[in-house]
């Protein structure tokens, strides 16, 4: 039988631990078929982003028609979109596809290095999450895209109301850089789920963001829920950075293989 088909659209990671080599590491590791559509290349490791080229957007068009129109696709995430154009492309393509939509607005790298133009955000919020099945961002994202800081677990749900009102069908705030257990908020404005899990003493949780979008993906195009797909990808995630392993001189990766009983910790 054929796997669920999974489509990423996102930034290369030359050091593997997140971008597409992370998205599909996920998507294998998760029982389906991972496919991609690159549009950035970075020079990237363990201590930071020493470059990023953003791709033409022909080229990106290109290769996401190439594969939706012959392969299809049951499920789409979306990772880094450098500009607003890219981001524009993008949400017209997804606009155009019979399939739910992860979007991960990536703003920045583990390590602070911005991956998104300022002069972007504004497409993000008009053009892409109107068309996300699923928004994720993580605190310094979501007060990019809506001006809401959050200090404390109870300001969550303000964030998720200030998300929402950019059109996505549900919001996923991920309170990982919150103390205390990581807690994240998903919700679509009328029913809530917290999502609780102890926080690990590893420093090694580089790609942690896009694994988590990959992993809701695989659940949708699988047929789950949204919030059976989420509460699916929280566990796998929170497995991943357990068995997070050092890798060079800095962040070391998540270890996307621990579901397969590989385990590097």
């Amino acid at each position: 039988m054929r796997p669920p088909l999974v489509l990423t659209v996102a930034g290369s990671d030359s050091g593997g631990g997140a971008g597409i080599q992370a998205d599909l590491k996920t998507m294998l590791a998760l029982g389906t078929h991972g496919m991609s559509v690159l549009t950035a290349v970075t020079a990237q490791n363990s201590l930071g982003v020493q470059g990023a080229w953003e791709l033409p957007v022909d080229a990106v068009r290109a290769q996401y028609r190439s594969v939706v129109d012959d392969i299809g696709v049951q499920a789409v995430k979306t990772g880094m979109l450098a500009s607003a154009e890219l981001v524009e492309t993008v949400a017209e393509l997804l606009g155009g596809t019979d399939a739910p939509a992860v979007v991960d607005p990536v703003g920045v790298s583990k390590h602070g290095d911005a991956l998104l133009a300022a002069s972007a955000l504004d497409s993000v919020r008009t053009k892409l999450l109107p068309v996300a099945t699923v928004a994720t961002p993580n605190l310094d994202e979501v007060a990019q895209l809506t001006g809401v800081r959050v200090e404390s677990e109870g300001d969550l749900r303000r964030a998720a109301a200030a998300l929402l009102e950019y059109g996505p069908r549900w919001a996923l705030i991920k309170g990982g850089h919150l103390r205390g257990e990581a807690v994240d908020l998903l919700t679509d404005g009328s029913e809530e789920h917290w999502l609780r899990a102890p926080r690990l003493d590893n420093r090694h949780t580089h790609g942690t963001g896009c694994t988590l979008a990959s992993a809701i993906a695989c659940g949708l195009a699988k047929g789950r829920s949204v919030p059976d797909a989420v509460t699916g990808a929280k566990a796998y995630v929170t497995g991943a950075i357990g068995a997070g392993f050092a890798l060079g001189d800095g962040i070391g990766p998540v270890d996307h293989g621990w579901a397969l009983g590989r385990g590097t910790a």
